[in-house]
């Protein structure tokens, strides 16, 4: 038994929720500059998140809800999901992303994770405060996929980690496996193979015997 610790935005979603949600402000360039700067390693992620969210105050409670709607999962993510979980291995999701459109995109689907480590964005009075709240905006993935690994009974160097932005560096690099899915140019030098795709993420998977051919 092993743990496979997808992020969620760029990786099991190409959707961006904080590109959606500030769509609905009119702010969703300024999101997009931000989040690039941050994937990139440009600047901190604890201080991007905080920017993006600040945007985000007034935004109503349904408007938001209407764009984490927005949110999907990427072709053959919800197979590949599914799969693992049948095989008998913990599935997580870390993400500095919201629970509500992660929530949103595994329900469309009908598929489920063990573990979702996710930030969430308070509301006041049916509008977005400004504020994020949760343990991905200070806190790293390292330190939650060794407690998700600590939890379930393994040794990280028995768990993958699958990332594409630098805010998942501290998982890929103390993960036994660490796949970069289409991975940014500061974080491919870290990941032990690169993927494009959820099929190519599956034949890794297959190839390093975490999953078996059915």
């Amino acid at each position: 038994m092993t743990v496979v610790a997808f992020d969620f935005d760029g990786t099991l979603s190409d959707s961006e929720m904080t590109v959606l949600l500030g769509s609905r402000r009119d702010v969703a360039e300024d999101m997009a500059d931000i989040t690039e700067r941050a994937m990139n390693d440009e600047i901190g992620y604890a201080e991007s998140l905080r920017r993006r969210a600040a945007l985000l105050e007034g935004l109503p409670e349904a408007e938001a809800e209407a764009a984490f709607d927005e949110v999907v999962l990427r072709e053959g993510a919800a197979d590949l999901i599914e799969e693992l979980n049948e095989a008998g291995v913990t599935t997580a999701i870390l993400t500095g992303g919201f629970e509500r459109g992660v929530a949103a995109a595994l329900e469309r689907e009908g598929v489920s994770v063990d573990h979702i480590v996710s930030n969430r964005l308070p509301m006041q009075t049916g509008e977005l405060t400004g504020a994020v709240e949760g343990p991905l905006i200070e806190g790293t993935k390292d330190d939650a996929l060794a407690d998700l690994a600590d939890d379930v009974g393994v040794d990280l160097a028995d768990t993958v980690a699958v990332g594409d932005g630098a805010n998942d560096l501290p998982m890929l690099e103390v993960a036994g496996l660490a796949i970069g899915f289409e991975p940014k140019p500061a974080v491919e030098p870290h990941c032990d193979v690169v993927v494009t795709t959820m099929t190519e993420a599956r034949e890794t998977l297959l190839a390093e015997s975490v999953i078996a051919e059915q």
